[in-house]
């Protein structure tokens, strides 16, 4: 399947319905109080870029965002696939953009957390394939348990 994945702003309704069904897909996976979600209205906040990918209809099929968190530091942010595009790539396709958006601004770090146990496998093995290698909390996140922390160092030169 042919995707294409652009910049966008969240406040669609296409995104809106991603965003919602993300929501939904991580509410038995972990306490509520170890889910970090942003809102639609924190993704279109200027530190924040998102990415949407789309099928040959047109149709929204994933999500992933940037969020900057310094000059040389980003974090990669509420990555999720519509269930029936998973194993296509989508989710690879749409981290190749965010790191090279990345790049271009000069980020040399990505950061990301996501969850963890039966449900994140998938997420896990996506984020190691893509040269991300496990670390520790970060920011303000708390190590509970219920997360795993990810980082991928992109190097120094900003993209041409």
């Amino acid at each position: 399947m042919a995707v294409t994945i652009a910049i966008e702003t969240p406040l669609q309704d296409d995104v809106r319905t991603l965003v919602a069904a993300l929501n939904e897909h991580l509410l038995p996976l972990s306490p509520v109080e170890f889910q970090f979600k942003m809102t639609v209205e924190q993704m279109a906040g200027a530190d924040t870029n998102v990415f949407v990918a789309r099928d040959e209809a047109g149709r929204a099929v994933g999500i992933g965002a940037l969020k900057a968190l310094s000059p040389t530091s980003g974090e990669v942010k509420r990555m999720y696939t519509l269930p029936e595009v998973r194993g296509l790539r989508v989710g690879s396709a749409l981290l190749v953009a965010i790191e090279d958006l990345a790049r271009s601004r000069g980020i040399t770090e990505l950061l990301l957390e996501t969850g963890v146990g039966e449900g994140f496998e998938g997420a896990h093995r996506l984020y190691l394939r893509s040269g991300f290698a496990s670390r520790g909390a970060f920011l303000d996140y708390p190590d509970s348990g219920h997360s795993a922390f990810f980082e991928k160092h992109l190097g120094s030169q900003a993209a041409a």
